[in-house]
């Protein structure tokens, strides 16, 4: 079956939506413009033409009247000045005579720093929250101690030479959900 074009075909080239009359397009477009955009249009150049006229009129002012001339500024300058007022403060004169004193400080170095992270009746316990450490990509140790209640086994992390280092780890972990660790000085 061969192709038929349906549109190019049409003889009623007059109804045709798709096409229109070059006569008709000026028509139609200036009859589509909305009349708020002619209203905008018809503001704007109010403005500009009053505004065009009012810089047009204070060209000619001439100064201020009461501005001084060169005779009295003169006058002004001849005339003495009164005295400054006196000052309330006596700030500004001791900060003139201020001696800085100059501290002497020394950093003490506290030491190592550990991370506890738990602490467990049960070994497995402990093993599991370790586990859990070693998938945040920081490695743990299990410490066990004796305490008047029984054996006791704690996770702990470290040692860490700045207490910064332990407080990124604790954040690390506190992000990944594992909650109440403690940095403690490393005994």
């Amino acid at each position: 079956m061969a192709h038929q074009d349906y549109v190019s075909r049409s003889s009623n080239k007059k109804n045709n939506p798709y096409k229109k009359s070059k006569g008709n397009e000026k028509a139609e477009t200036q009859n589509n413009m909305p009349v708020k955009i002619k209203l905008i249009g018809a503001f704007t150049l109010i403005a500009i033409t009053m505004f065009a006229y009012f810089l047009w009129s204070i060209k000619d002012n001439q100064a201020n009247p009461q501005a001084p001339t060169k005779s009295s500024t003169k006058q002004i300058e001849t005339a003495e000045l009164p005295a400054p007022p006196e000052e309330k403060w006596t700030y500004v004169d001791g900060l003139k005579t201020k001696e800085i004193e100059v501290g002497e400080y020394e950093v003490k170095k506290t030491g190592p720093y550990a991370m506890q992270c738990g602490s467990f009746r049960s070994e497995a316990q402990a093993e599991t929250l370790k586990a859990q450490i070693a998938f945040n990509g920081i490695s743990s140790l299990i410490k066990s101690a004796k305490g008047k209640s029984g054996l006791w086994y704690k996770v702990v992390l470290g040692p860490y030479e700045r207490k910064r280092t332990a407080e990124k780890d604790k954040h690390k972990l506190k992000n990944n959900k594992i909650t109440g660790c403690q940095i403690w000085l490393w005994k």
